[in-house]
């Protein structure tokens, strides 16, 4: 068995697809993985990759060009999951031994489908443990886009920046870029990802958006607000003070509506 080992992210694992595929070392022989292995298994060759925007840039214009638009932004909402947090992760195919894992699912789904007469209608094939492992991480990525959309908050710092702090289990920032940017095209904006150090940066008037790396990030610079910022959170938390009434305090009630993992990047829970 031949096991490619790629990074977390889609340009690993689309350049890592694309070795796998030219390797010729046949399809049933080959896994592919998307972390370094807890533990290095007998009888297995073990093959790093290394990262290529051009691999990784033909693998995903042949998946958007031959599964069309209806499943191939499945596919890609899949591969931007955190396995961790899908139940049932780490199951086992009934035709290997090994755990299936986004990065090889993904690769027999796309054999599945170049395989069919009509690869758009893969999403079909949910009897397929592959597939339906996708579908599943590409429904948890949507469903935490879903509820960023309506929990985030923008703050407005200092430098006129609208700024907005999220720790999603997810990488949802491409989904929340493509929202934002016909939301809000005039303005400068920027959503960071406090649990992968990303950016997504938007300049006032741009029809696009970039994500870069921001480990770097200034945490005093971000906490700068401006003077009418200030303003508007006493505003808000005072609002939402006065019309809580004590008596019909429901806590789980309200962990439902807005679950705790978001609640510390909420001003009104903050105070």
């Amino acid at each position: 068995m031949y096991v490619f080992v790629c990074h977390d992210d889609p340009d690993s694992i689309f350049t890592a697809i694309y070795d796998a595929w030219a390797s010729r070392l046949g399809h049933k022989n080959i896994r592919i993985l998307a972390k370094e292995p807890e533990n290095y298994e007998l009888f297995c060759e073990y093959i790093h990759v290394t990262t290529d925007a051009e691999k990784s840039r033909k693998v995903a214009d042949t998946i958007r060009r031959r599964l069309g638009a209806a499943a191939s932004p499945v596919l890609f909402q899949a591969i931007m999951a955190d396995e961790s947090g899908i139940a049932g992760s780490g199951r086992r195919s009934s035709s290997s031994s090994f755990s299936i894992t986004k990065a090889d699912a993904l690769y027999r789904t796309l054999l599945l489908a170049f395989s069919m007469e009509y690869p758009d209608r893969v999403l079909e094939c949910l009897g397929n443990p592959y597939v339906l492992y996708l579908f599943e991480l590409s429904r948890s990525v949507q469903n935490e886009a879903h509820h960023l959309l309506g929990f985030l908050r923008f703050k407005e710092l200092r430098s006129g920046i609208l700024f907005s702090e999220i720790h999603p289990k997810n990488d949802v920032l491409p989904i929340l870029g493509e929202h934002f940017c016909d939301r809000l095209p005039q303005e400068n904006f920027m959503i960071y990802d406090g649990t992968r150090k990303l950016a997504l940066i938007h300049r006032a008037g741009a029809f696009d958006f970039l994500i870069a790396n921001a480990s770097a990030l200034d945490q005093n610079l971000i906490q700068n607000y401006s003077d009418s910022e200030l303003e508007y959170q006493k505003l808000w938390c005072g609002f939402f003070e006065s019309i809580t009434i004590e008596a019909r305090k429901n806590p789980s009630l309200q962990n439902q509506n807005i679950p705790k993992r978001f609640q510390k990047d909420t001003v009104e829970f903050q105070n």
